[in-house]
This record gives structure tokens, sequence and C-alpha cells, in this order.
């Protein structure tokens, strides 16, 4: 016996001696709101109520343990009942705090006025980004504390976040979903908190799985199953492969196993670089391949980019040109059609164009870009200029393009065995928004619509029902406090970014972001307005027709280069689509 226990005791010292003592400490069943409210640093000593309120509204921009950084600016009783559940409203970063002059006789309590600007907030069902413009007037309540300190006693209703804060504690991620016919992978743009960043990755995959944003749902399709969830945490792997563990999948094809892969690998490349690899309940969703990088998935980019040799083209005297003046060949080069305006198909084989049929009405003609052109039963007074949908395979024709008639009614014509058939779009929503419709642009992949509605810069979603009829949903009046009703011509610089002309001196040319978040200003330089024609391809130039001429630039920054092309006035420049 004594043998034995002696034998034990040394076992029970070489297992001890295995057990690493330089590991960190996992904390077990973690108290995190309770960690993050000690961390949080309490406010400066004899803060007075303006800066109180003020730097309250800049620590609710983090939302790290429950908005713990805020609630040490609150009064106990309001820690417990201020509501950080709803959508959190984006303010501009320049906002006021003003005091009122109700005063209670022990100066113990006082009203501050919170004023400012509203820019959108954050639709927590989806992660969108929501514009919303208007002015912010609320007031908050403080109190001294038994200490003699102001602290909130009645916060806002809801959390104000300022832009700068935003920025500082999201970021923008984007998504990818298909277009209906599962032929081209398309952006979804969301926002997600970005600490801790190890769980960036998950995040992604968690609304990944969720399905399109709330304003693209019937526009965009997913191949994942609905239910799918993830098995655990999508992280890096000991490998530094980064793991998507998928679970309730169920029976899956190969094909959409691989459209699956395209979706994940396509979503997460903005987040990482790392190798991926997808799985199904710990096995790999595909026997063919472990483990992706972007450049393995399909995307069907190649139908939605112009082909290189494409160099766009101009309508001007009633012509459609090459971009170096000559005409094109056949009838709408020559004149015959006396064209007001046209679109080239994606695949460079076909044209449709606004031709003047007499002093009050214009007429549709579709048909190959060196041929004649058949015209469409649409009588109309005007046209917007036409617009191509993409062909659902590489090489191929479209037999669908777009117009709007008389500024409200917009119409899809689609090629049928007895020629091109008019067919009305369900545009509803869009005509609530108020004023003509003056341009209106096919996003590439088909998904989304940019237009110009009463000079407002518009971006809609495209949703094709079952029964063929199709509806223009959830338009979304973009960056409407800097431009307003000054938009007049748009293109899609890319599938989530359109270029537009305005009236305005200060932004002639500007670039924004489908969800109107972010604007950006091309250079000024030698551009007078108002620009009246402008058009964008991916990795093409912007180009640009004011008073003077057809101007270049390729990015923002770029002064705009003058094209020795010589262009008369009211002269389109447009690239395919």
């Amino acid at each position: 016996m004594r043998l034995l226990a002696a034998l034990l005791a040394v076992f029970a010292v070489a297992g001890c001696a295995a057990i690493p003592t330089q590991t960190s400490p996992v904390a077990v069943n973690p108290s995190v709101g309770n960690a993050s409210e000690a961390a949080a640093p309490k406010p400066v000593k004899d803060i007075d109520p303006l800066t109180l309120v003020r730097e309250f509204v800049n620590a609710a921009a983090n939302p790290e343990g429950d908005y713990a950084a805020a609630k040490a600016y609150l009064t106990d009783d309001a820690k417990r009942t201020w509501d950080t559940k709803g959508t959190p409203t984006i303010i501009e970063s320049t906002f006021n705090t003003v005091p009122t002059p109700s005063l209670t006789p022990d100066d113990k309590q006082r009203t501050v006025l919170l004023q400012g600007k509203n820019v959108g907030r954050l639709q927590l069902e989806d992660n969108a980004f929501i514009q919303q413009v208007g002015n912010l007037d609320t007031p908050v309540g403080i109190e001294r504390d038994g200490e003699g300190q102001w602290r909130i006693a009645k916060p806002p209703d809801g959390i104000y976040v300022p832009l700068t804060g935003f920025h500082q504690n999201y970021r923008r991620v984007t998504l990818f979903f298909y277009n209906p016919d599962f032929g081209v992978l398309v952006p979804d743009p969301r926002w997600v908190v970005i600490a801790p960043s190890t769980s960036i990755p998950t995040r992604v995959t968690s609304l990944l799985l969720k399905g399109p944003a709330v304003g693209m749902r019937g526009a965009l399709e997913t191949a994942i199953p609905n239910g799918a969830a993830q098995r655990k945490n999508t992280s890096e792997a000991d490998d530094g492969a980064l793991e998507v563990d998928l679970t309730k999948v169920g029976d899956i094809t190969v094909q959409v196993g691989k459209q699956i892969v395209a979706q994940v690998v396509k979503s997460l490349a903005g987040v990482t670089s790392s190798r991926i690899r997808v799985l199904v309940e710990g096995q790999p969703i595909s026997a063919e391949q472990r483990e992706w990088r972007p450049a393995d998935v399909q995307t069907g980019e190649g139908l939605t980019t112009p082909n290189a040799d494409l160099n766009g083209l101009l309508v001007g005297s009633g012509r459609v040109k090459q971009i170096n003046g000559d005409p094109v060949p056949g009838p709408a080069g020559a004149g015959d059609y006396q064209v007001v305006s046209a679109a080239q198909s994606m695949d460079g084989s076909e044209l449709a164009v606004v031709s003047r049929a007499a002093e009050n009405s214009v007429r549709l003609r579709v048909g190959p870009l060196s041929g004649p052109l058949a015209e469409v039963d649409l009588p109309a007074a005007t046209m917007t200029r036409p617009t191509w949908l993409l062909s659902g395979r590489q090489g191929e024709p479209s037999t669908e393009v777009w117009t709007v008639v008389d500024g409200a009614n917009v119409v899809r014509v689609i090629k049928t065995d007895s020629g091109w058939t008019a067919n009305a779009v369900n545009a509803s929503e869009l005509s609530v928004l108020g004023g003509a419709v003056s341009e209106l642009r096919l996003s590439r992949d088909g998904t989304r619509v940019a237009a110009v509605v009463g000079g407002k810069l518009v971006v809609a979603a495209v949703v094709r029902g079952q029964d063929s009829a199709v509806s223009l949903r959830s338009p979304r009046n973009v960056q409407s406090s800097a431009l307003g009703t000054s938009a007049l011509a748009v293109d899609w610089l890319a599938q989530d970014v359109v270029v537009a002309s305005t009236t305005l001196a200060a932004w002639p040319i500007v670039k924004v972001n489908i969800d109107g978040l972010r604007i950006e200003r091309y250079n000024t330089s030698n551009l007078t307005v108002p620009v009246n024609s402008v058009t964008a391809a991916p990795g093409r130039n912007v180009l640009a027709v004011d008073q003077s001429g057809l101007w270049s630039a390729s990015d923002v920054g770029d002064v705009w280069r003058a094209s020795p092309t010589k262009v008369e006035a009211g002269t389109q420049a447009f690239y395919p689509g």
C-alpha cells in the first residue's frame, strides 16, 4: 500500500508538470457589463452642465458594455432606465448644447437642449445605414448628485451618435448576395461595431446568414438555406486560415455549395486577407477544394463590366458618334433618326435610341448598333435616356431596355418573337418623392436603379415578382442635405457607387455611396456648371460634358482633362449599360 501511494504521488507530480504556467487567465461566466462599467472613465470633477451633455453624446458613440462609457454620465436611476436597445440615430459631428433659463431655487436641477442635425440611423434589423435628415432639438435633464456633481437624470429618448464617433466605432462591411437569376454577386453594404476586431468575421457571417437588407428583399437572393447558422464563431484556425463552420444547412447540391462559398468568401474578403475555409458540420463544404480566396470564386463580374474595347459613345446633333467624334456606321450615325439620347448594350452589339418623331413627340428605337432600329409602339412627348438590363450570359445580347415616359411612367421594353414590347413598371413608391423623373439608370447588375426625381438623387431596389411584374421599391433620396434638388444626370461607377452631376458650383460632379452616408466631390477645376451629362463605368474614366466641351477624370482628386474631341452644346456621353 505504501508503494502504491508513493507511485500515485509521483504520477500526480508528473501530471502537474504538464500543466502550462504561462497561459492567460480566462474568466468563467464573466460579467461584461460590470467590467465595462468599471473601465468606463467618470466625468471630470466639477464638470459644467453643457460640457456634461456634450461628453455624454460623444461617449454614446461607443456601444461596448451596453454603452457603459455614456452611462458614466448618468445618475444611478437613469442608468437603469435609459433605453439602449433602440436604433442609434447618427447626427452631424458639430452639435450644440444650449442652456435654458429654467432653474430650481437650490440650483440642483437644470435642463440643457441638445441641438443639431440628423444624418441617419443604423437599422438594427440588418445593420444597414438609413439616411434620415431633419433637425434635432431635444431636452436633457440634469441634476446634482450626493457629492454636488452634475449628472444626467433624464437622458434623451434613444441614442444619439455624432458622425465622427460613429466612424471611430463602426466600420462599413460589404455583404454579397445574388441577382434574381444567380448570375452575379451584388454588394449589400452594412455597418458593424469594430471592437473587438477579432469578432468582426463572426458579425459579418451572422449578417450574411440573415439575408439581404430589408430595403433589398425581393431584389436580391441568397444561396444560403433559410435557418442556417454558425456552428461556432468564425475565427482563425491554428494554421492561419479563417474557418466558417455552418450548421442546419441541409442537403445542398454541388452548385449551391459553390454559390454559398462565393457569398461567404466575397463577404469576408473585406475584413480578412487569410485563406477562407468553409465547413458544414465541421467538414469541407466542397470535395473539390478545401480553402478559398476571392480569386477562386465566380462573381459574374464579366456580365457587369463593359468590354475593354468599348470606349463609350456620344450623342450630338441628332447622331450617335464614337468617342473620337466619328459617326457610328448605320442610320443612327447618319442622322436618319434625329437621335435625342441613346444607350449601348453591355456587350456593345445593340443600341437603343430616343428619336425625334415630331415637334412634340419622341419614339424609342432598338436594334443592332450599325443597322436599322425598329420603332417601339410607345408614344410619348418625352423619354429619359434608355438603359439596358444585363444579359444573362456572357457575349449574348440583352433582351430588355428601360426608359421613363413623360417624366412619370417607368417602362421596360422586352424583346419577344414579335418584336420589342413595352411593359409598365410599378413605380408608385418613386412617384411619392414628387417631381418628374428626368434620369433613370439600371445598375449593371440589374438589382437597383439610380434616378433623378424632381432634381433629387434617388436610389431604389428593382423587385421582380414571380408573375413577371416588376416594381421599384424602397426609394431613398441620398445626400439630400448636400444636393437638394440640384441633380441633373447620374450613372453607375460601380455596383454600389453612383456618380452624379449637378447645377451647384461647389458640387459639379459627385461620387455617392448607395446607402447615402458618404459623398465625395470631384475636382472642380476646368468644369463649368451646369454639367448636363456624366457617365461612368467600372475601371473607366468618368466622362462629363459641360458648356465648354468633353472632359475626363480618373478619380475625385484628378484634374479634369479636356478631350481632343470637339463636341457641340448639348452633347451626351455614355458607356454601355
